[in-house]
């Protein structure tokens, strides 16, 4: 939608009848008057660092030659950022998300990943300045998390966070095992935008199977002594969610609500979009072959996007939440 048509829609009497369609579209317009602002500005700059570049060499001035040559530098990332946001045209894209992430082959193993998973994502949200909270905890048999849910709030949340749905394949030297042999262990990601009461997702109260249990956490964290855990199933499509963060049953029965019309949503933008079929096969085959990135620790240290063929040796720097490079790479290419 253009910035005309916003203005004219916040124009009208009946524009706070309905508050959070109000605040979407006003959210909306400051989306775009801020590219468009951003763009105005970055020919200005371009313009006058070319007509400087001029006298410069003219003059044979080589300290402006060098401090044009930093200003460049700082102008190109920024332009890069923005036109990563370019790429986020979809209406879903500028949404808060929820990241599920669940253990795949590997045992212990995987669960230990699916551990560093979220400590990667949260170092990532951290990075951009990501709010996220965890509404889902399981922790593993021995170590690790068996599956984990939390929400990410920010600008353009769910359009950055997509990139990272698909199997995620770790290869190292097992912590876990005596003998010191490499494992490979897999964990999937999941990324659904996270609906407000802008999106009508219609629930049947009959096709819901609502149980609560005493919730449970790492190290003790959020355990209760009453049953304010709340698990629902949605029982046409088989989802299960569940929120075990609040102490509050009520809290967690509406957050668990809000994750179930989050998937519901995502799954109807599936059948849309005709990918189903490949997302379901996805989901089933939490295995080898199936990988969207491996994690490589060990005979040498690599990561590799298998989507886009982007790759680097600082492992660690990514395991550390570094995964821009990766999520431009691939919203640039799809």
């Amino acid at each position: 939608m253009k910035i005309k048509d916003l203005e004219m829609l916040s124009a009208r009497n009946d524009f706070w009848d309905n508050p959070e369609h109000a605040r979407n579209i006003l959210r909306q317009q400051t989306r775009l008057s801020e590219s468009y602002n951003h763009w105005k500005k970055y020919s200005k700059q371009i313009a006058d660092a070319e007509n400087m570049w001029l006298l410069a060499s003219e003059e044979e001035d080589e300290q402006v030659i060098h401090d044009l040559a930093r200003e460049l530098a700082e102008l190109s990332s920024e332009v890069r950022q923005d036109e990563l946001k370019m790429m986020l045209s979809d209406e879903n894209d500028a949404m808060n998300a929820i990241i599920s992430i669940h253990a795949g082959a590997g045992g212990t193993e995987a669960q230990d990943w699916v551990e560093i998973l979220t400590r990667m994502y949260m170092r990532w949200a951290e990075k951009r300045n990501f709010k996220t909270a965890i509404i889902d905890y399981l922790a593993g048999d021995e170590a690790g998390v068996k599956n984990v849910a939390f929400t990410l709030e920010g600008d353009y949340a769910y359009g950055y966070a997509r990139a990272e749905s698909g199997i995620h394949r770790l290869v190292r030297i097992s912590p876990f095992d005596a003998g010191g042999r490499r494992h490979t262990s897999f964990a999937s990601v999941f990324v659904y935008p996270q609906v407000d009461d802008d999106i009508n997702i219609e629930i049947d109260e009959d096709d819901l199977r609502i149980d609560t249990f005493r919730a449970g956490g790492k190290g003790g964290q959020h355990v209760n002594k009453t049953d304010s855990a709340v698990r629902i199933t949605h029982l046409p499509t088989g989802i299960v969610v569940q929120c075990q963060n609040e102490r509050s049953q009520h809290k967690n029965k509406a957050m668990a609500m809000k994750y179930l019309k989050s998937r519901l949503y995502e799954r109807e933008l599936r059948q849309k979009n005709e990918k189903i079929d490949e997302e379901n096969k996805q989901k089933k085959d939490i295995a080898w072959g199936s990988q969207i990135r491996s994690y490589i620790l060990h005979p040498y240290k690599m990561v590799k996007d298998h989507r886009t063929n982007l790759e680097t040796g600082n492992a660690q720097k990514v395991l550390d939440g570094d995964i821009d490079e990766f999520i431009h790479a691939y919203l640039m290419s799809s």
